[in-house]
């Protein structure tokens, strides 16, 4: 489809977050007309990575404000689109979280339903791409010790996390399967989930408020520099992430949901070993593991519960990504090039004089 200008019109949902503006770069690419939504086009960081999208990409880009908490507001942005890809999603670091229901899981459900009421008074609208999580297939990392062949996979739901415990993937679960019943309850559309890792890589968007970036920050700031506690993380590159999307929407064969993160996980201390081998000289990233014990002692200190600990720390477990490769047609790239690709572009948005 590339170069078409009259391809297919799509809406990207929340186009100036980490995974959006990659999805919205890459439709681009792809020859599609394409809407975006952002909270407010008065913010300049917000908008200022969209606008030179579309400048490279002239007539084929268009703006509009929607609020996820507020219904109607995406009725415009929809209307005439074939695909929606339902991107937008609140995040809080888990310290900012005061009340579970009211911070994360009302706004996750609420705008989830708002865009589902768009695309059902949009007649044009035939899938929805809906961005998830891991998240809401497992709950704590234990949980996947449950599983078959204690290896994570499409076919669980997330039934451990609540509003008290893990209130974002409870969020992202309930909001997926509000998702999941809407399209049950008809027959004119289609949806597709992508359920990703932690996502990693470079970030167009330096005003995005993702949790990956926050995690990676920390180790980045040397906040781990005494000894990386042994937490692993199920990754993916933010690049793969939303060629997922697009392939989610184009394939017709493509159905229900689909983990997109690399088959095995990678711990902080393979992470930091990984990027001194290119930056030595950095003092920030840790040079050894820590053992277990500092982490129970210390971790609540830290903000980590003894639940949390005992539910991840030390935990592996390998992930089944077959469907997203074989029906998807996903090539992962080694996560030593999404870990270099992710410290070079935080250290274009974010860098300080220390950084080696």
């Amino acid at each position: 489809m590339s170069g078409r200008p009259d391809g297919p019109t799509a809406l990207v949902t929340g186009g100036s977050g980490f995974v959006a503006a990659h999805l919205v770069r890459q439709l681009l690419e792809r020859g599609y007309q394409v809407r975006t939504t952002v909270r407010s086009t008065a913010n300049p960081a917000k908008v200022a990575p969209l606008r030179a999208l579309g400048e490279a990409h002239p007539g084929r880009l268009g703006l509009f404000e929607a609020d996820l908490l507020t219904e109607g507001s995406f009725d415009e942005a929809a209307k005439g689109c074939s695909v929606v890809f339902h991107v937008a999603s609140p995040f809080l670091m888990p310290e900012k979280i005061k009340d579970g229901r009211r911070d994360m899981v009302e706004p996750a459900l609420r705008g989830t339903r708002n865009v589902l009421g768009a695309v059902e008074r949009a007649e044009s609208v035939e899938r929805l791409v809906l961005t998830s999580t891991v998240g809401a297939i497992f709950g704590d990392y234990a949980d996947v010790e449950r599983m078959d062949g204690r290896t994570l996979s499409e076919t669980y739901v997330n039934t451990t996390s609540t509003v008290e415990n893990n209130p974002y993937h409870y969020a992202k679960t309930v909001a997926e399967q509000a998702a999941w019943e809407a399209e049950a309850a008809q027959d004119r559309w289609r949806m597709v989930c992508v359920n990703p890792g932690l996502i990693l890589g470079p970030s167009l968007t330096p005003a995005s408020d993702s949790g990956s970036l926050f995690l990676l920050d920390e180790l980045f700031k040397g906040y781990f520099f005494y000894g990386a506690p042994d937490f692993s993380f199920t990754t993916a590159d933010v690049r793969e992430v939303a060629a997922a999307h697009v392939a989610a929407a184009e394939r017709p064969g493509a159905h229900g949901r689909y983990i997109v993160a690399a088959a095995e996980m990678t711990s902080f201390h393979q992470m930091a070993k990984a990027l001194l081998k290119h930056h030595p000289r950095n003092l920030r990233l840790p040079r050894t593991a820590l053992p277990h014990w500092p982490v129970r002692i210390l971790g609540p200190a830290f903000g980590l519960t003894q639940d949390y600990i005992r539910g991840h720390l030390g935990i592996r477990f390998p992930v089944d990504n077959h469907r997203s490769i074989e029906e998807l047609g996903l090539t992962y790239r080694p996560i030593e090039e999404t870990l270099l690709d992710h410290y070079r572009s935080w250290r274009e948005h974010r860098s300080t004089p220390h950084a080696a």
